[in-house]
């Protein structure tokens, strides 16, 4: 079975309370380690066995490149809580946001490749909430969580 060459953004949308330890600790190697915080994977048998862990607390899609651009210029960080500017990208990575965005799609960089950014992102609530059924029920029944392909995109940029 040959994989998908694209990445996956996985956002958490439920908290921490009476949450399986095994469930805890795999949110924490997905680097989701609070409401709203959304990671960027690659699409492959481990994140896929890791999403079928914990379903019922995350939701995760597709990303676009143009929606990964938006979400590393508005909310990419490094250390000291500094958001992530041209100036420190140009002097660290040797590379300009978009030149990023195209490579971290083709596989060529990730976001390790840049000193002391986070590799996660911090997000607002959605604005105009989440789906009509809550943060309980899965998404193909009306609710806001689990696999939900492109529409990932929106969620991110409403969370923007």
């Amino acid at each position: 079975m040959e994989e998908k060459r694209n990445r996956i953004a996985i956002v958490r949308i439920r908290g921490d309370i009476r949450v399986d330890a095994r469930v805890k600790n795999t949110m924490k190697l997905l680097r989701l380690y609070r409401k709203n915080s959304c990671t960027v994977v690659p699409n492959n048998k481990q994140h896929i066995g890791m999403l079928k862990k914990v379903k019922d607390y995350v939701t995760w899609g597709e990303i676009e490149e143009k929606t990964f651009n938006e979400l590393f210029k508005k909310r990419a960080r490094v250390v000291g809580n500094r958001q992530l500017d041209e100036k420190y990208l140009k002097e660290n990575g040797k590379i300009s946001f978009d030149d990023f965005t195209k490579e971290f799609f083709l596989f060529k960089k990730e976001l390790n490749d840049i000193p002391g950014m986070k590799k996660f992102f911090r997000l607002k609530p959605p604005v105009h909430g989440f789906e009509r059924k809550g943060i309980k029920i899965p998404y193909s029944m009306g609710g806001s969580l689990g696999y939900r392909g492109n529409a990932i995109n929106d969620l991110i940029r409403r969370m923007l």
